[in-house]
């Protein structure tokens, strides 16, 4: 049987998605990779020729292929035979769309596809999961729910602060996800001026909190998390500031020390968040650093030995990307799972 990726959705996940899966799918185990758009707009057509000429296989809504053709654009398969045919499905499309998508099609498809995945704002659509932090609670999930970007770095601040020194070593976490505006290749939802959120849960704050509970419940922990969260009127990059409370004594250089040694998490020594992005358009993949977090070293701070201080930048979509890779490679090829992830290694970086 053949080992296809379908992905739903050419946006700012999307893209360098199929356009990764595409570049490395013979070090990955993929045979195939297939990708949908929806709509056939002009102003995408470099796009959608970008991703055909690197291996991508097009499908689109089967009343819309003429429209498509009319733009120079082929495709192979409708919606449906894309989704069908796959073995697994990871759904880009924009926030509310995963879950409407899973009940529309995924579920009449549940015994032909052996997963479906979904990106973080698809709040209850499967099993939340991010590379690094519970990879040992996945096995047998239809449906996975890969955690937002901001989810992501709370997660691993979390682990590397408190976690490394036992499960039972976190009091609490506070959060402040300071969000940019929108994405570079976005033309929207830009604001003149900071713009401050909500606390809609009791509990968690925002949903960043709410999040990364979940993903860690998926362990049997129950963390005391906190999260607030704003936007400022940047595209660059996201940023959060930690407070996190831990039982036994640690330090400046031994926090700093388990930031370093994780695998997954860059350091820099670098205070400006577009240096930072700059790094990752001048040595990432499609411009993305794809580690789950870039802490700030210098700002890490231990106060009266228990409670800790600091910065970090979300490397945006790309640690979602990582995530989404290594699920991928989780369903397909569990037991070369360790040596088919080691073609991530190039777009991994120690520091930033």
């Amino acid at each position: 049987m053949s080992n296809i990726v379908h992905v739903v959705g050419t946006g700012t996940i999307g893209e360098p998605l199929i356009g990764l899966l595409c570049d490395l799918r013979n070090e990955l185990g993929i045979d195939e990779v297939t990708f949908y758009k929806h709509s056939p707009v002009l102003t995408d057509r470099p796009k959608v020729r970008g991703l055909l000429k690197r291996g991508g296989i097009l499908a689109v809504r089967g009343e819309k292929v003429d429209e498509f053709r009319e733009l120079g654009l082929e495709p192979t398969y409708t919606a449906e035979e894309a989704i069908e045919r796959a073995s697994v499905v990871i759904d880009c499309s924009p926030k509310g769309y995963g879950l409407e998508n899973k009940e529309k099609y995924y579920k009449k498809y549940e015994d032909k596809v052996k997963a479906f995945l979904a990106q973080g704002s698809e709040f209850g659509f499967g099993k939340p999961y991010a590379v690094g932090i519970n990879d040992e609670a996945l096995g047998g999930d239809k449906y996975i729910q890969i955690v937002s970007c901001n989810t992501h770095n709370i997660a691993v601040a979390i682990k590397c602060v408190a976690l490394e020194g036992g499960n039972d070593n976190l009091v609490s976490g506070r959060f402040v996800c300071i969000r940019r505006a929108s994405d570079i290749s976005q033309d929207s939802k830009f604001i003149p001026s900071p713009y401050v959120n909500e606390h809609k849960d009791e509990k968690f704050g925002t949903h960043h909190a709410r999040d990364v509970w979940h993903l860690y419940k998926t362990l049997g922990l129950d963390l005391d998390v906190f999260s607030s969260a704003l936007k400022i009127n940047t595209q660059y990059m996201h940023s959060i500031w930690f407070d996190i409370r831990v039982k036994r004594e640690t330090s400046d250089e031994e926090i700093k020390q388990r930031f370093i040694e994780n695998p997954r998490v860059a350091i820099t020594y670098k205070k400006l968040s577009n240096l930072v992005f700059s790094f990752g358009r001048d040595h990432g993949h499609y411009g993305r650093i794809l580690n789950q977090t870039v802490v700030v070293l210098p700002t890490i701070r231990v106060r009266d030995g228990k409670e800790v201080f600091g910065f970090c930048f979300t490397p945006q979509d790309g640690n979602s990307l990582l995530s989404s890779v290594s699920a991928v490679v989780h369903i397909l090829h569990p037991e070369e799972y360790e040596e088919r992830m080691k073609a991530l290694s190039p777009f991994l970086f120690n520091e930033v």
